[in-house]
């Protein structure tokens, strides 16, 4: 399972049992700390994920940013709760390329707004994916 995580929004990606794809899940609409990350929790049970991946926000140059450590906080919270095994991924552009294929297609900006984060998560899982499969061969 894969997180684009956001400050108003978490996109949700999932991976087929084999991980060689990715698929939009959800793009869930944050609350506060307690209720997203029972949220999160929820969905960890319900598709029985055995690991998470979640995009880490970065300076387009590497480095860290505000954004970096929001999301590394809700991680680590996400790490005390959940017990799997968490990685963390350089997310840069994940959300430029979803909003432009969404564009591509013709969506409007609220459509895009209800799922872009989704699409986001699943090519930040896409991506992990290939990675893991290359390593295999």
């Amino acid at each position: 399972m894969c997180l684009d995580i956001g400050d108003k929004r978490i996109g949700v990606a999932v991976s087929d049992p084999f991980n060689t794809y990715a698929l939009p899940v959800e793009t869930y609409f944050r609350k506060n700390l307690k209720k997203d990350l029972e949220k999160i929790s929820c969905y960890v049970k319900e598709k029985c994920a055995t690991a998470l991946v979640c995009g880490l926000p970065v300076n387009f140059d590497g480095t860290p940013s505000i954004q970096t450590q929001k999301a590394q906080f809700f991680i680590d919270k996400l790490k005390e709760l959940l017990g799997i095994t968490i990685y963390t991924v350089d997310e840069r552009c994940s959300t430029c390329e979803a909003e432009e294929e969404l564009i591509a297609q013709g969506k409007s900006r609220e459509e895009r707004k209800s799922v872009v984060d989704a699409l986001a998560a699943t090519t930040i899982l896409e991506g992990f994916l290939h990675e893991l499969n290359k390593n295999k061969n």
